[in-house]
C-alpha cells in the first residue's frame, strides 16, 4: 500500500477517536438528557461515515488487485454494515 494511503487511514481513525473522546468530555459536563441525546445522535453519524471513508480509501487502492466478485462481496458487506447501524 502507498504510504500516503496508510497515513490517510491512520489520520481518519485518529480523527474518529478524537471526536469520540471530545464527545465523552462534553457528555460529562452536560446535565440535561435532551442535548446528550442530540450529541449521541450526531456521533451515530460519525462512526459510519469514517467507516465508509476508510473502506473507500482501501478499496480505491486495491481496485486493480482485487477480483471483481470479491470486490462486490466487500461492497455488499460495507452496505450491510451501514444499513445495520441505522
Amino acid at each position: 500500500m502507498d504510504d500516503k494511503l496508510i497515513w490517510g487511514i491512520r489520520l481518519m481513525r485518529g480523527l474518529s477517536a478524537a471526536i469520540e473522546v471530545s464527545a465523552v468530555l462534553l457528555l460529562l459536563r452536560m446535565q440535561d438528557v435532551r442535548p446528550m441525546l442530540r450529541l449521541n445522535s450526531a456521533l451515530g453519524l460519525v462512526g459510519p461515515l469514517i467507516f465508509i471513508a476508510v473502506s473507500a480509501m482501501g478499496l480505491a487502492e486495491g481496485l486493480g488487485k482485487i477480483h471483481p466478485q470479491k470486490l462486490l462481496l466487500i461492497l455488499t458487506g460495507v452496505v450491510l454494515v451501514v444499513l445495520g447501524t441505522r
